[in-house]
């Protein structure tokens, strides 16, 4: 059996299983009383595995979506936590060119884990994106040169493109 190697970026497909995995695993949240974060993160799990299962992304793909949608929640509740400001000053554009369903689903996750992701803002303080990762909406800066790259829907995430930099971090409107 002649098996692929993986493609050194994520496809199309999987900024749409991003924003997918976003609505199903919010949908599913809403119906809960207790409204956690642990219970947001086995929510995303769940929610992947269904997405998988109905032959949407693999398992593999699936593991990783639920990880960086993860990542960009717990920073963005974390930001919020610490600055008390508005979750449109974390995503560092104007909320018009955004889908206002994705806006409004990302804000309401991010707003229910504020309580448990207080606990580990120092971790989210220091995330660090990667080229090939995918990530939800927002501007990251290149570690190297500064570059800014602007993401206006989740997509993966290219090498810088004025010096081919590979790591990043998030800019906050502060």
């Amino acid at each position: 059996m002649n098996k692929k190697s993986p493609a050194p970026f994520p496809t199309e497909g999987m900024s749409e299983a991003y924003e997918k995995l976003l609505n199903l695993s919010m949908k599913e949240f809403k119906l809960l009383k207790a409204k956690t974060g642990p219970a947001l993160h086995k929510i995303i799990d769940k929610s992947s595995e269904t997405l998988s299962e109905l032959g949407e992304i693999s398992k593999e793909e699936g593991e990783k979506i639920s990880n960086y949608l993860k990542r960009d929640l717990k920073e963005a509740a974390s930001y919020m936590t610490e600055t008390g400001e508005d979750f449109q000053k974390w995503l560092a554009i104007d909320t018009n060119i955004i889908e206002n369903y994705l806006y409004e689903q990302f804000k309401q996750a991010a707003d229910q884990t504020t309580v448990e992701l207080a606990q580990l803002k120092a971790a989210a303080e220091n995330a660090q994106y990667h080229t090939g990762e995918i990530i939800g909406p927002g501007v990251l800066v290149c570690d190297v040169c500064g570059e800014n790259l602007h993401f206006h829907k989740a997509g993966h995430i290219p090498p810088c493109a004025k010096c081919q930099g590979t790591y990043f971090h998030r800019l906050f409107c502060r």
